[in-house]
């Protein structure tokens, strides 16, 4: 399987990391290719952890408001202090 590139920049930046980096075209095309792809994953899990995030805030903004001071008197009254 090959790749043919068309786009002369595309190709003269692959050729400067590949040189940069001392790795073959074929190498730098993979590393490049495998951290994009990684980069990506990230930001999927990224994405759907703070979706997951939003939807408990959402939950908890729903309840209503008791008027109640949920604070150190509070926690003392508990425990008859």
């Amino acid at each position: 399987m090959a790749f043919h590139v068309r786009d002369p920049e595309t190709d003269r930046i692959v050729r400067e990391l590949a040189a940069a980096k001392g790795t073959s075209l074929t190498e730098t095309i993979r590393e490049a290719c495998e951290k994009a792809l990684a980069d990506a994953s990230l930001a999927a899990e990224r994405e759907r952890r703070l979706a997951a995030m939003q939807a408990v805030v959402d939950r908890v903004s729903s309840y209503p408001d008791t008027g109640v001071v949920i604070d150190k008197a509070f926690f003392d009254a508990l425990n008859d202090e």
